[in-house]
């Protein structure tokens, strides 16, 4: 998909269709770019001091927009995990993929009233960021919850002896039960380890029953063995083993919890499936919400920045352009050449021949046209 697109207005002149046709020339003439015609509606423009004020928090809510829509869309590559190649189909706005909304951008008049005030308009959109915002961060969390306690029980029966449950591995038989006097221990010896085991368990401390040992199972790291000892030493025999680097494992076995892992396991992989359906339409539906919001919020920082720039009454020609692949720098050279008549103020010049650096810093981006980027890398 397209990387970025960039958004930019020139005066109307006397005729807008006019600059449209100025433009299409030696841009989509020339190969170096695809053109559309971006249409804002005629919008209260307020107070000079207003459209001041107004473009600064503009600035700032573009930002937001833009973050809030690269994290539901980097979010909703996380939950379709082995099928992230379907994020890009999912992300739809208003049921059309977003560079065809941004291509045949219409300003909806029903949610936004143009009759509205450029400052209303931009505080309802910036509201609707925030809740999608802050909803997307309870859902996820909720989500990852799931996730993790999924994963720690699957770490449990997948991982070495040191780690994994027991449950499913040690038998009734295996161990000492209802005795007075008597406890079988669980322990995980590194395989290296495992003469020197054999040849010292019984030592560890007094009262371990002799040949009591029992490799109960193994792995490519570990063996488990179970070994019977009274329980008065168990504490000192625990203590031994750490010195010798034989793990004692944490493990009582009962009846009642030897499945209970699995219930818990079968119970989560349950909630999770449940829980992702619900999850995938509501990222769909406020990523759609958040672009538009963010397209609209883009109309408004460029019917601000051209009223500011090129005055009233209000009269000029936007355009959302997508550059053809390495064709960004030659572009950009046409179109400063096409309006150059249009830097009163002669900062392009200044920048572009590196005679004012400390000006250059702050005015990277400015051109003699309005001009805004519209980033729509959505790779995850």
């Amino acid at each position: 998909m397209m990387g970025e697109c960039w958004i930019i207005s020139v005066p109307g002149g006397n005729s807008t269709q006019q600059k449209w046709q100025e433009l299409q020339a030696p841009t989509v003439g020339a190969g170096l770019s695809k053109n559309f015609k971006f249409t804002i509606p005629d919008l209260k423009v307020g107070t000079l001091d207003a459209l001041i004020g107004l473009s600064d928090d503009l600035g700032k809510i573009d930002g937001y927009a833009e973050g809030v829509c690269h994290k539901v869309a980097s979010y909703m590559g996380e939950v379709l995990e082995q099928q992230k190649d379907r994020v890009e189909a999912n992300l739809k706005v208003n049921d059309v993929s977003y560079l065809r909304y941004v291509r045949e951008f219409q300003w909806n008049k029903a949610r936004y009233p143009t009759k509205q005030s450029l400052r209303a308009i931009s505080e309802s959109i910036s509201k609707m960021l925030s809740q999608v915002d802050t909803e997307l961060r309870s859902r996820s969390t909720s989500y990852n919850n799931l996730k993790t306690n999924l994963q720690n029980i699957e770490r449990k029966t997948t991982g070495s002896l040191l780690m994994r449950n027991l449950a499913q591995i040690v038998k009734k038989d295996d161990v000492i039960l209802d005795s007075e006097y008597l406890e079988t221990l669980l322990v995980a010896v590194p395989l290296g380890l495992t003469d020197d085991w054999e040849t010292n368990y019984e030592t560890l401390s007094d009262y371990v029953v002799p040949k009591s040992a029992r490799l109960i199972d193994k792995d490519e790291e570990y063996g488990l063995w179970g070994v019977t000892l009274f329980k008065k030493v168990v504490e000192e025999f625990k203590y031994k083993c750490s010195r010798h680097k034989f793990f004692v494992r944490d493990f009582k076995y009962n009846d009642d919890n030897m499945n209970s892992d699995q219930n818990q396991y079968d119970k989560l992989s349950n909630d999770k499936r449940k829980a992702l359906g619900p999850l995938l339409r509501w990222l769909k539906n406020n990523f759609s919400e958040a672009f538009m919001g963010w397209m609209h919020i883009k109309a408004l920082r460029i019917f601000v920045e051209s009223v500011l720039r090129y005055g009233l009454p209000v009269n000029f020609q936007a355009a959302i352009i997508e550059p053809q692949k390495k064709s960004k720098n030659r572009l950009r050279d046409v179109l400063n050449n096409l309006y150059k008549d249009l830097d009163s103020s002669g900062l392009t010049a200044n920048i572009e021949d590196d005679t004012m650096p400390g000006l250059a810093i702050g005015l990277q981006e400015y051109y003699p046209y309005v001009f805004f980027k519209l980033s729509l890398d959505f790779s995850v």
